[in-house]
């Protein structure tokens, strides 16, 4: 005699994986990628507009910013000269808050949240591709100084740069 219990599971763990491998297939056929006609791609130094006043934050941020698209390799970086497009971005502000209250009113974490702003140009077809609106943060423990601000920095930084690259090569 046959366990109801024992089919009826089996049944549903080949419907989890066949779901599971049909949602991988999806997720993997439906993201469009860069145009052919564009290779390259120049990412000129990031603006400082925030009056935060951190020393080397343009170019910690263009150097995350190149090292996202370095890494996608789906557009070689160039220099403005030669490239087949531009991507021009703005620090627009910067915000360290408090993120974590403990007991007696002791901040004992930060959030700083960066807005940036960023805008991708082809410049074979002359025409602006997006403009857009980048904010995200990084946290970290307010004891440390300045040290532990650059760590929350520099990971709200790496968050930003992955939604450009995300949006420069997947929004086509």
């Amino acid at each position: 005699m046959r366990n109801p219990a024992r089919q009826y599971c089996g049944a549903l763990i080949a419907a989890s994986l066949l779901s599971f491998a049909a949602a991988g297939c999806l997720y993997s056929f439906t993201g469009a990628s860069v145009p052919a006609h564009l290779k390259t791609v120049a990412i000129p130094l990031v603006d400082d507009q925030s009056g935060f006043g951190e020393p080397g934050l343009r170019e910690k941020f263009t150097a995350e910013i190149v090292q996202q698209f370095t890494s996608d390799n789906s557009l070689e970086v160039s220099d403005r000269n030669t490239s087949d497009s531009i991507l021009e971005g703005a620090i627009l502000s910067i915000s360290d808050a408090p993120a974590v209250v403990s007991q007696g009113e002791q901040v004992t974490r930060r959030r700083l949240t960066l807005t940036a702003r960023f805008a991708f140009q082809d410049k074979k077809l002359r025409k602006k591709v997006w403009e857009k609106t980048f904010s995200n943060w990084g946290e970290y423990d307010s004891g440390g100084g300045l040290s532990q601000r650059q760590v929350g920095l520099q990971d709200a930084m790496k968050k930003i740069a992955e939604d450009v690259l995300l949006e420069t090569v997947s929004g086509w």
